[in-house]
């Protein structure tokens, strides 16, 4: 009976002090504001959310909105540069605390990583030659498609079944742009604004969106398993989308307006 009796003494000590440690445990937001730093995942090579200026500095509507949140909590700014395929593994292996990234929302990332509330917005589409005469899926039959790994429209293009057309992979959106631009491929699946872009670094290449892939709403992602981060995010997203700050960042860099429902208005 003594025997048991100093075993269940040993057991609930045991538990009393692992619990000690995980109550003491910092959270990520803890551990952010302790360092005073933020580590922010951001493709710089992604125009105009995320680029590099003359002087090479990171500027960009995802570089903006990084700045004014480590601003207003008065943290200083680390950018973790990345391509589309690394924004979530740097998150996931602690190299950054958030993704900032045009990082859209799906279902299958959300079962890896926690989403804040939207930001901004990105409209997703096959962009093609100006000159080619290209209004639907079945005018894609037999050409070659640029598309950058990792992203969204690698996976849905990917599980498309009924596509007549092949992809081109490349590693980041820097060298789908160029394979674009040189005449690499004709057509490249990607953001909107990134399409207008081309033909200002080829003029005699000048792309138009032709067909629509799908919209999607960008959010700020977070690790799972941090609800008080994820709140001061989201909390931090409700006063500069009502403020107008995120607006202005967005139409900056991409010519107008986030949508009227995400900004309040009808």
């Amino acid at each position: 009976m003594k025997k048991r009796r100093t075993i269940s003494l040993i057991a609930m000590a045991t538990g009393l002090a692992i619990f000690a440690t995980g109550a003491a445990q910092a959270d990520a937001l803890d551990n952010i504001m302790k360092s005073g730093t933020i580590r922010v995942s951001t493709d710089l090579a992604i125009p105009p959310s995320g680029m590099m200026d003359s002087s090479m500095k990171p500027t960009g509507s995802d570089v903006e909105t990084a700045q004014l949140l480590a601003k207003d909590w008065g943290l200083k700014l680390q950018f973790v540069q990345t391509v589309g395929a690394t924004r979530i593994p740097n998150l996931l292996t602690n190299k950054a605390d958030i993704v900032i990234s045009t990082l859209s929302v799906t279902p299958k990332r959300a079962e890896v990583i926690d989403f804040s509330k939207p930001y901004a917005t990105l409209s997703s589409d096959i962009g093609c030659l100006k000159s080619l005469k290209i209004s639907d899926w079945k005018d894609l039959k037999g050409m070659h498609v640029g598309v950058t790994q990792g992203t969204t429209q690698d996976t849905m293009l990917t599980e498309k079944k009924d596509k007549n057309f092949t992809l081109a992979r490349y590693k980041d959106d820097a060298t789908t742009i160029t394979a674009a631009v040189s005449g690499q491929v004709d057509c490249i699946a990607t953001s909107t604004t990134i399409i207008d872009q081309i033909g200002k670094s080829n003029p005699n290449r000048p792309f138009e969106p032709k067909v629509n892939i799908t919209h999607f709403n960008l959010a700020i992602g977070v690790k799972k398993g941090e609800p008080r981060l994820m709140k001061k995010i989201n909390t931090w997203i409700d006063a500069n989308i009502a403020n107008g700050k995120l607006n202005a960042i967005y139409k900056k860099f991409h010519g107008h307006d986030l949508p009227p429902d995400m900004r309040g208005k009808s």
